[in-house]
């Protein structure tokens, strides 16, 4: 059943930010660790993982300033958050105590750990079907896909990385995982540290994402809109990333873009459909609006 004070929330953020001029952050994504037990090829995050965690107390004390500046979406990343470890606590912990917080809590992992926690929903990260796959991220494909199988979450979707080593095979993956998860979401590599030998070029991207569209006008699980797809074949659309904060395992919380303080940003080159969405719901656009409540189940758990 939906809680009815998301939305007036929503209401209360929109007139605020629309017609008094505010720019108050809505989504934030907190990586509580760089520790992967992962080597992925186009991941720069586990090379920076000599960090020193945060406590649970220092956890949450974040998430309480997150929810101060307004946020009321929180997606717990890493690295994998599955490592991230306080004595008992441990990411189960911060996910119940980040529902009191936020309307809508998620996680994203690389599903090598079994999904026995209970955010309102799990992304797990899939770059290909089984060869490419693990030529990408390590020998993981057969063990993700035997988690999500004995995983009873309710709201599991898959994230594909999409770059010149899987961009051919995306179309047979979102075929493949029909049924098997409740949507598949997309996002374009992007070069942290101006290494772009793994981005496509836009005529690359262009028939990657006709193809998606093809395939979501069939009636597969495609999560993003058809506005978010169109606009990223030429990153023809409007970012409003003020309506989003990051926070790093130290504990600082960055304003705007996800790559800010994480390497040099180049808009031209942004493939983060998140940002896409979040922005087109904004400017009030009808099937963001609906993606975004179908996937974050606002109050639903």
């Amino acid at each position: 059943m939906y809680n009815p004070s998301w939305l007036f929330y929503f209401l209360w953020y929109y007139l605020r930010c629309r017609f008094a001029g505010k720019r108050i952050p809505l989504l934030a994504g907190f990586k509580l660790t760089h520790h992967c037990n992962l080597r992925c090829v186009h991941c720069p995050f586990w090379k920076n993982s000599q960090e020193t965690m945060l406590n649970f107390e220092q956890v949450r004390d974040v998430m309480g300033k997150l929810r101060q500046s307004g946020v009321r979406i929180l997606i717990l990343e890493g690295g994998e958050p599955f490592l991230w470890r306080d004595g008992n606590y441990g990411l189960g912990e911060v996910v119940e105590e980040a529902k009191r917080l936020f309307y809508s809590v998620g996680v994203t992992t690389n599903g090598t750990f079994p999904l026995t926690i209970n955010p309102h929903i799990i992304w797990v990260s899939i770059d290909g079907m089984k060869e490419t796959n693990d030529s990408i991220r390590g020998k993981t494909f057969d063990v993700v896909m035997e988690n999500i199988r004995h995983s009873r979450h309710p709201n599991i979707l898959a994230n594909i990385t999409i770059n010149k080593l899987n961009f051919r095979e995306i179309p047979d993956l979102v075929r493949f995982l029909e049924g098997k998860v409740k949507g598949v979401t997309i996002q374009f590599h992007y070069p942290y540290n101006n290494e772009d030998y793994l981005c496509l070029s836009f005529p690359e991207r262009r028939k990657v994402l006709e193809e998606l569209i093809t395939l979501k006008q069939q009636g597969f699980a495609l999560s993003d809109s058809f506005e978010c797809l169109r606009a990223l074949r030429d990153n023809s659309w409007k970012c409003e990333d003020w309506m989003l904060a990051n926070v790093e395992p130290d504990g600082r919380i960055n304003f705007g873009c996800y790559v800010k303080s994480r390497g040099a940003i180049n808009c031209s080159l942004c493939g983060f459909a998140a940002h896409t969405e979040i922005s087109f719901a904004y400017q009030l656009m009808l099937n963001p609006i609906l993606v975004g409540m179908k996937v974050f189940r606002y109050g639903r758990m």
